[in-house]
């Protein structure tokens, strides 16, 4: 048991976001592995409310080609808000993160020209050879979205352990209205996030940039 518990916090802790991917495809058979593991990722009443929806090949290229290009222009929808405001210790933590994220890419802040280039990435994919698209019932809200990210946290662990990268990325569902028909997403799901995933590219400078994690005793209180 001590081994299977060291082997677990080995994986939690290597688990990050990587930006930067090999072009490698990736084996069906592994793909399919993961997802399946992942289907024993816990929901309310075992309602299962998730649907993932998987690119590679010929449709994750057309992607790749016309989100750079639509969002720059600014054409964006998407099915959940983006309303979210972060304010004192959030608003530095996403500070701290951007900051590590274009120090590593040697961009300042005062390029915004370059950094919002950049950005177009996410776009992009990062170069992943795979992209999985989450979505949910459109009668479901809060409660089945925290379903959703328990499963996609368990999908991104599974990932990790086969030696692979995963990058989620809230800004694919600001493209919603373009990826839900290139996919043949029914319209009665919505997109909520996307995750890239694939072999990171140790050499790309992006994922050299390492962010921190809060202390346990600012999060977590202990009652006996």
């Amino acid at each position: 048991m001590t081994n299977r518990a060291d082997i677990f916090s080995q994986i939690a802790s290597e688990r990050r976001s990587i930006r930067g991917f090999r072009s490698d495809a990736l084996p069906e058979d592994i793909i399919r592995k993961i997802f399946s593991d992942a289907l024993r990722a816990p929901s309310n009443c075992n309602t299962q409310p998730w649907f993932v929806h998987i690119a590679t090949g010929q449709a994750l290229e057309a992607l790749r080609a016309e989100l750079p290009r639509r969002f720059a222009a600014g054409d964006m929808s998407l099915d959940y808000p983006y309303d979210g405001k972060y304010e004192g210790v959030y608003k530095e933590r996403q500070y701290a993160s951007a900051t590590a994220l274009y120090d590593a890419l040697g961009i300042p802040r005062e390029e915004k020209a370059k950094r919002q280039s950049w950005f177009l990435r996410n776009f992009s994919f990062f170069n992943a050879p795979a992209v999985a698209f989450f979505t949910l019932p459109d009668e479901f809200g809060l409660r089945e979205a925290c379903d959703l990210g328990m499963f996609t946290q368990t999908v991104m662990l599974g990932i990790t352990a086969h030696g692979l990268g995963s990058c989620p990325q809230t800004a694919l569902g600001f493209m919603a209205h373009v990826i839900k028909p290139a996919l043949n997403i029914p319209e009665d799901q919505k997109l909520l996030f996307g995750l890239s995933f694939g072999y990171p590219d140790e050499e790309d400078p992006a994922n050299n940039a390492i962010t921190d994690r809060a202390n346990l005793e600012d999060l977590v209180r202990f009652n006996a």
